[in-house]
């Protein structure tokens, strides 16, 4: 069974005293940052000379530092920027600053699971990894509630690491949804399996095809929008409020019976596990790691670069840009109202 920790758990006290240095003020960054900050803890960004966010954290009224000159001063540090811009980040930046004591932490196993981050025997090292985009995890903590967190620790030098674990999960939000404890690896593999089979890939796969199928068949653009991408969230909204049969109370007796026997036309069970599987064995052994790591290095992201542009200039884009524009709140693109 699961482990499982919530606010009675967590102590924010062994934050208290401690100077904490968020690395990246995106999605991610600028979350951990402010709900840290709104839930009284001594909080830095640490950014490169000349970020573009550099304005927006002073802004918000924290107090920015060069990534370097942050280590130097930092008791705890979250590394929130993109996986692959970790590895030679944290080598130049703040590897040369690292004390005995420190706690080095990232809401993402990659660098560390795959070799890419090798941090020394004397810090404690822990993983904290809000389920849901940066965005959600600060409106969710403006409403009053949280994403689920994993937490994680690779190395405990101080015999504290699971506490400073969740006490930074309990500041950010994440213990009033619930704090599950896994292992670097795990949530690793987990998490890139999901994104790429489920919430990410395959979900934008079927919604790219069933807007496709609708138009080739003739249907307007718009209403194959509307059916297909849409109602996604609304759908859901449902299933994360009461699982799947809480959607399909709300739903129509029509839907719920296409469901069952449609369903398994367009996803055939076994034959998608079989898929999956494959996906699965090429995060597990590295293959998806390596791929992604020559992709930014020796390839220039060309692959990358031109399915984004590709994705740009699909209809099911456009069209849905149109529509978004035209709808009552359609000048709000604030992602942090994404969830509402």
């Amino acid at each position: 069974m699961a482990q499982m920790f919530y606010a009675q758990d967590c102590n924010l006290d062994y934050l208290m005293g401690k100077k904490i240095a968020i690395v990246g003020y995106g999605s991610q960054g600028h979350a951990h940052a402010l709900n840290l900050r709104d839930s009284g803890c001594d909080v830095i960004v640490a950014l490169y000379e000349g970020s573009k966010s550099w304005k927006k954290a002073e802004e918000a009224g924290l107090t920015v530092m060069t990534t370097a000159e942050a280590a130097k001063v930092a008791d705890m540090i979250m590394i929130l920027i993109n996986d692959e811009k970790q590895a030679a980040m944290y080598h130049k930046d703040i590897e040369p600053y690292l004390r005995p004591g420190m706690i080095l932490a990232f809401a993402h196993g990659f660098n560390i699971h795959f070799g890419c981050i090798k941090p020394p025997q004397d810090i404690d090292v822990v993983m904290i990894a809000p389920k849901g985009p940066g965005h959600t995890v600060r409106s969710q903590y403006l409403e009053g509630k949280g994403v689920p967190d994993l937490i994680a620790v690779y190395q405990d030098a101080s015999g504290k690491a699971q506490d400073y674990a969740l006490a930074y999960a309990a500041g950010i939000g994440g213990a009033r949804a619930g704090i599950l404890k896994t292992t670097f690896r795990e949530e690793t593999e987990t998490d890139l399996f999901g994104e790429q089979c489920v919430l990410c890939g395959g979900v934008t796969a079927l919604m790219k095809a069933g807007f496709d199928t609708l138009v080739e068949a003739g249907y307007q653009p718009e209403n194959a929008y509307f059916e297909c991408i849409h109602e996604m969230k609304l759908i859901i909204d449902l299933i994360n409020k009461g699982g799947v049969a809480a959607m399909n109370y709300s739903i129509s007796d029509t839907a719920e019976f296409g469901e069952y026997v449609s369903g398994p036309r367009v996803l055939p069970h076994e034959e998608t596990k079989a898929r999956m599987r494959a996906v699965l064995a090429d995060i597990q052994d590295g293959t998806f790691a390596g791929r992604w790591i020559a992709e930014n290095k020796s390839r220039g992201r060309t692959f990358f670069n031109s399915k984004r542009d590709q994705l740009a200039k699909h209809p099911m884009e456009q069209v849905g840009e149109e529509l978004r524009r035209n709808m009552i709140w359609g000048g709000d693109k604030d992602l942090d109202t994404a969830s509402n």
